[in-house]
């Protein structure tokens, strides 16, 4: 039998490269989309036939992108599509941007990578997925139930805005063997922590530590597994109960 494979945005750190590294251990063939050309350091096994070089801000790249996967998919089927991809923009100090602070062109870029091309690839990756009987994991956030000291208004509306859109793929694409879910992490121990994330973890998450990149990257194979073939239109908090 061929491989199972994954699409994956935003791959090259945290999340991301955990949920290649795991999928890989179950013998899934990984797709990947980053803006950057095929880099050397990504050393694991065909990464260099899984890299896709895009920019999910611009719509004419995310057209030539799916073309690109349809023609990488040797069955024409697609069993996962993970959207992971995210961009959360500071000021020029690091602080958070609220409404006040963030003028159209900045909210037109953060949909377009958060929520807009999550749309896309989901309308136009369908015919391959419904083929494969694929699963589609969105990667939202606690910010998008909650402000948050660090993310700003743009990227928290973007992400809430992302389960809506779990929801309504969930309602749409059930009926055709498309199972649509969401992960919400919370405070995840990867590079782009910002400076006080320590104040968070004492005071509002239970379990007085931060979430783990591997932890994440288990749920998102849950997801696009068999254990979880009647899950759809969930969303899983993955924060160690920060939400509550």
């Amino acid at each position: 039998m061929s491989a199972r494979i994954m699409l994956l945005t935003g791959a090259s750190r945290g999340i991301g490269h955990a949920t290649v590294k795991r999928f890989q251990e179950e013998g899934w063939r990984i797709l990947t989309v980053s803006r950057q050309p095929f880099s050397e350091e990504c050393r694991w096994p065909g990464a260099r036939w899984g890299h896709i070089q895009a920019d999910l801000s611009d719509p004419v790249q995310v057209q030539d992108m799916i073309r690109e996967v349809r023609a990488r998919l040797p069955d024409s089927q697609l069993h996962a599509l993970v959207n992971n991809a995210g961009i959360s923009p500071k000021g020029a100090e690091g602080q958070r941007l609220g409404a006040l602070d963030t003028d159209h062109a900045l909210w037109s870029y953060v949909f377009n990578v958060n929520l807009f091309s999550t749309a896309a690839l989901a309308r136009g990756l369908f015919p391959e997925l419904r083929a494969g009987g694929g699963s589609i994991v969105n990667v939202t956030s606690i910010v998008g139930s909650r402000v948050h000291p660090f993310a700003g208004a743009a990227y928290a509306c973007s992400k809430a805005a992302a389960a809506a859109l779990t929801r309504e793929l969930a309602h749409e694409f059930g009926a055709h063997g498309v199972r649509v879910n969401a992960i919400a992490p919370g405070e995840i121990d990867t590079a782009i922590l910002s400076p006080g994330t320590e104040d968070i973890v004492e005071r509002q998450i239970p379990m007085r530590r931060l979430g783990r990149a591997e932890e994440v990257a288990e749920t998102i194979l849950f997801l696009c597994s068999a254990a979880s073939s009647y899950v759809n239109g969930a969303e899983i908090h993955i924060n160690g109960g920060q939400h509550v």
